[in-house]
């Protein structure tokens, strides 16, 4: 397992894709944390919660079947401020619509989406993308 935010959301969209109300995510990682947050602060998922098994840990994630596709953005390509306000090639690349879905973008100011990093004024990493 080489990237596990990857893995963890092909689980979370395959138990989407099935229409499974839970999807049990391992290893846990603070990133993984950070970009279900998003998630959530956005209306994609639901309720999550970290169970500690002793060993990797476990996330199991709550699912409400808005997610008609999720996965992560490779390779992790850094965006400036200026390209986010302008809203380039980014956007049409990895979302369908204006409006419709997010990006999630790593900054020094942690994890957020890329509405909340145009509001703060920063650039960052892109991440993931969810529609």
């Amino acid at each position: 397992m080489l990237d596990t935010l990857a893995n963890a959301l092909a689980t979370i969209w395959n138990a989407e894709m099935r229409a499974k109300p839970e999807a049990l995510i391992w290893p846990a990682s603070k990133l993984i944390i950070n970009v279900l947050r998003v998630m959530q602060r956005e209306g994609y998922i639901g309720e999550f919660e970290y169970i500690d098994d002793g060993r990797w840990g476990k996330i199991k994630v709550q699912l409400l079947g808005r997610i008609n596709k999720c996965g992560v953005i490779k390779p992790r390509l850094p965006v400036k401020h200026s390209d986010l306000e302008k809203m380039p090639h980014w956007l049409r690349r990895y979302l369908p619509s204006r409006d419709i879905g997010v990006l999630v973008i790593s900054t020094p100011y942690g994890v957020m989406s890329h509405r909340e990093a145009i509001e703060k004024r920063t650039g960052g990493i892109l991440l993931a993308f969810v529609y």
